[in-house]
């Protein structure tokens, strides 16, 4: 292939994913179940996403948490919020992998997806993951998703402890840690801010056009089979 594209690297809401899905399915199950974290406080990942937001709120409100249920009303105002915090989207994590193995979830991924990752993986295109949902959430969605098991395509993930996704500096850090040069790697997502950022690190980057989503990126793409076709122009 004719292309200086070696890895691509995409979001997962609005990108391969509906941000309905998200919304009106995995954001409600957690809701719903999130009382039942009180019976995991033995788990070492809740008792460290715990002390999380007790840090958080006591730095960013000045305000002492002490009790679990305290934790869980934070909780549940951060997941209203949909705020882009660590121990939110590690504990909304454990919660959905129950819904997940036991059935209730599956991951929704656009039909062009599979055939994409497919026909790039034997063109030998790395494909990577960056999303503000946890990797343990980012892996659940493709390992169960709609189109059966995804994750043997996809070569690493990156979540916000590599940090922010609208900061240029996280996909310098995801560059290095991927080992390629920014130039290398083709950056896919609805959103501008994020699009800009890697942008400035020096990524190639297209918008990708799902129903709902407006135009605010000079290179776009309506679907994965697209960005897949255009590679050698990119």
């Amino acid at each position: 292939m004719p292309s200086n594209i070696k890895c691509i690297l995409t979001d997962i809401e609005g990108t391969t994913t509906s941000i309905s899905f998200v919304y009106d399915v995995l954001f409600p199950y957690f809701k719903e179940h999130i009382n039942e974290l009180k019976s995991l406080t033995q788990n070492n990942q809740v008792i460290e996403a715990f002390s999380e937001v007790k840090k958080i709120v006591s730095d960013e409100e000045n305000q002492e948490l002490t009790s679990d249920d305290q934790v869980i009303e934070k909780l549940l105002q951060w997941s209203h919020e949909d705020r882009k915090i660590t121990p939110l989207k590690t504990l909304q994590g454990i919660l959905w992998k129950e819904g997940y193995v036991n059935g209730i979830l599956k991951g929704h991924v656009y039909e062009d997806v599979p055939l994409a990752l497919r026909q790039l993986q034997e063109e030998g295109i790395c494909f990577a993951v960056f999303s503000s949902g946890s990797v343990a959430a980012q892996k659940l969605i493709f390992g169960f998703s709609d189109h059966g098991d995804l994750t043997p395509y996809f070569n690493a993930y990156f979540d916000t402890t590599s940090g922010m996704k609208r900061d240029s500096i996280t996909y310098t850090k995801i560059a290095k840690e991927l080992g390629y040069l920014p130039n290398e790697i083709l950056f896919l997502s609805d959103i501008y801010q994020e699009l800009e950022a890697a942008e400035l690190a020096g990524m190639k980057t297209t918008q990708i056009l799902r129903k709902g989503t407006e135009k605010a990126w000079d290179k776009t793409a309506v679907d994965f089979v697209e960005v897949r076709d255009s590679l050698d122009s990119i």
